[in-house]
């Protein structure tokens, strides 16, 4: 007959416990090696020996104590690293670089994306891809002043569908007079600057050659530190012609017209590569009839080089809607490969 003090095992679930008290002829109080009092049917319990439930508790206390110290050992905050402050650098100044594990073959193995904080800030961060107007969040976080954070890796696969790479950046001082304005950053990377060496410098942030893109200044500030002398004294030459952005007309016989897309809109975030293409087209048939309209001799279209497809697609239309007039590559030496002329009417 089972009373209080009995030590009972349960026949239909594992482990067993202590009659605490007996509440009918077939129903008991049993306490559990848990500590909790399960009232349980008395034909579902069996009576064990005093020396095996001596060793049962003992077994299920260690248990508990153990899964206690592993719970602490869990719950244990882990060091944080300590900021580091460098004098004279409150300035907010922050960099996306990509760096290319192959130094010799850039574009032969893996691209790594790092953010920089090269200031006394701390940075709270949001890095995201737009693509197809959807923007889709890929690292997110905390940065310490003066410290670099990995985002993510892309290869020579990727190039040719490469998003916009867009960044959210709210930064801080541990004291200042004032409160910054949050920084967001869109950048466009053309594939073809990832094949050309000058792209990539020697940096104090990392072993190999980066390309390093500031995050706070205008878009095309690293480009402009890179020009050459003469390019300077160009661009020195070239400042008091009037600039037209879409066309320019060389001679009563030629007009020339620019089909880059930068040179068309101001903005192009948001933007599908299909979407930008559909409007580089249509500039290029509105021109074309324009020029037809007027009598021009000849139109040169510039298309750049990239990766041919909207040269590609120029010349197909010519060729299926227009097989009256001749076209053939322009002058080599003034566009390079980057560009069609159309004969429209000859001398």
């Amino acid at each position: 007959m089972i009373k209080a003090g009995d030590k009972v095992r349960f026949l239909n679930a594992v482990g067993g416990g202590v009659v605490k008290s007996v509440i009918s002829k077939t129903m008991v109080i049993v306490e559990d090696y848990d500590g909790f009092e399960v009232p349980t049917l008395i034909n579902e319990l069996v009576i064990i020996d005093d020396s095996l439930s001596m060793n049962a508790e003992k077994r299920f206390a260690r248990i508990r104590a153990n899964a206690k110290e592993e719970e602490q050992v869990k719950i244990k905050e882990v060091p944080k690293a300590e900021p580091k402050f460098i004098a004279g650098k409150n300035v907010p100044e922050f960099y996306m670089a990509l760096v290319p594990q192959n130094e010799v073959n850039p574009v032969d193995g893996e691209m790594k994306v790092y953010l920089i904080n090269n200031s006394n800030n701390f940075l709270l961060y949001n890095y995201s891809h737009l693509k197809n107007k959807v923007y889709s969040s890929v690292e997110s976080g905390k940065m310490n002043p003066n410290s670099k954070r990995y985002l993510e890796s892309f290869t020579s696969m990727d190039l040719n569908d490469l998003p916009e790479f867009q960044f959210q950046l709210l930064f801080f001082l541990e004291e200042s007079s004032k409160l910054e304005t949050p920084v967001l950053k869109c950048i466009h990377l053309n594939p073809v600057k990832f094949y050309k060496q000058n792209s990539y410098e020697k940096t104090r942030y990392f072993a190999q050659n980066a390309m390093v893109i500031s995050l706070l200044g205008p878009d095309m500030e690293i480009e402009v530190a890179k020009l050459t002398e003469h390019d300077l004294t160009k661009i020195v030459q070239e400042k008091d012609e009037p600039k037209v952005v879409v066309k320019r007309t060389v001679s009563p016989e030629l007009t020339e017209i620019d089909l880059h897309i930068h040179e068309l809109l101001e903005d192009t975030r948001g933007l599908t590569n299909h979407e930008m293409l559909e409007i580089q087209m249509g500039r290029f048939r509105n021109e074309l009839e324009t020029a037809i309209a007027n009598g021009t001799r000849r139109i040169v279209f510039i298309h750049g080089i990239g990766n041919g497809t909207l040269k590609q697609e120029i010349r197909q239309e010519l060729s299926a809607k227009y097989k009256k007039y001749y076209f053939q590559d322009a002058s080599f030496k003034e566009y390079g490969y980057g560009a069609t002329m159309v004969i429209l009417k000859n001398a």
